[in-house]
């Protein structure tokens, strides 16, 4: 049986804060600071999810134009280069294919001008017309988001292409129903508020409200649809225990090593045989 084929879609914006491929320090120690791209290589190299994934593509929409971008990534740059860090270790490859080679831009442009603009608009749409492009032309199966920071809207509408055959891997868990739900850009520093006794109600001004402490967090796996880590959950992952004294870094690296790593495998592994069926 073929595999299904994988395009993986993230930020570099993102994995850089997250200091992704780089020693961090953790509680007077150094530790590893494994991005969920390079864990996803790992596991499609030594475990059975290679038996049912080949990685297409890695897409990034990061600007190499834009001042902000070129700002955010001044020590890692938009590919790797000489002396600078990358997110992941030189030489890596996955399933006998270099990762530097399938790294691939489709720069969203349209984050140049301000919301709501002529020009945000019409470059919104566009960037997702690059992008629906791209995805046929490697004849895609799953889309994987990660710390893509862009709300998509016409590749995820009932009835497109890419219905429920775009995923997204989230460090907090997503479901409304949960004590411990934590969505959008601010989910881990949310979570370590929470373990603190606090509520952000305003993130501009980090105004905050005395809370229940929660000293748990973890990871959801859920399709995209038009909202904010709002899709339907395939699978969510509860076992990240929070010291209030961690660093957002601390807390982002047991995270993702308790709770996203494993919802992300098990997500793939529950897609796949989804994907087999609907064949």
């Amino acid at each position: 049986m073929s595999k299904a084929k994988i395009v993986y879609i993230c930020s570099l914006r993102n994995a850089t804060a997250d200091q992704a491929g780089q020693y961090i320090e953790y509680k007077e120690q150094q530790r590893y600071m494994k991005s969920p791209l390079e864990y996803l290589t790992e596991a499609l190299n030594e475990t059975s999810l290679g038996l049912s994934y080949r990685l297409e593509a890695v897409i990034y929409d990061d600007d190499a134009d834009s001042p902000r971008d070129r700002e955010k990534l001044a020590g890692y740059g938009f590919r790797r280069e000489q002396g600078k860090k990358w997110i992941y270790p030189q030489g890596l490859a996955v399933q006998g294919r270099a990762l530097d080679d399938l790294l691939q831009p489709i720069p969203s442009t349209y984050r140049r001008h301000a919301k709501g603009t002529p020009e945000h608009v019409a470059g919104k749409r566009d960037f997702e017309a690059r992008l629906l492009a791209r995805l046929d032309e490697l004849d895609a199966d799953l889309v994987v988001l990660d710390g893509l920071l862009v709300i998509l809207d016409e590749l995820v509408r009932p009835g497109a292409a890419y219905h429920r055959r775009i995923v997204n891997i989230h460090p907090g868990i997503t479901r409304l129903e949960s004590p411990y739900e934590r969505r959008g850009a601010w989910a881990t520093l949310d979570a370590l508020y929470g373990a603190r006794g606090e509520k952000v109600v305003d993130w501009t001004t980090k105004e905050t409200v005395a809370v229940e402490p929660l000293r748990m967090t973890g990871a959801s796996f859920h399709y995209v649809d038009n909202g904010i880590d709002s899709g339907e959950v395939i699978v969510d992952v509860l076992k990240t225990e929070i010291d209030p004294e961690d660093t957002i870094l601390e807390l982002r690296w047991n995270n993702f090593n308790y709770s996203l790593f494993p919802a992300l495998h098990q997500g793939l592994t529950l897609m796949a045989g989804r994907l087999r069926k609907a064949a």
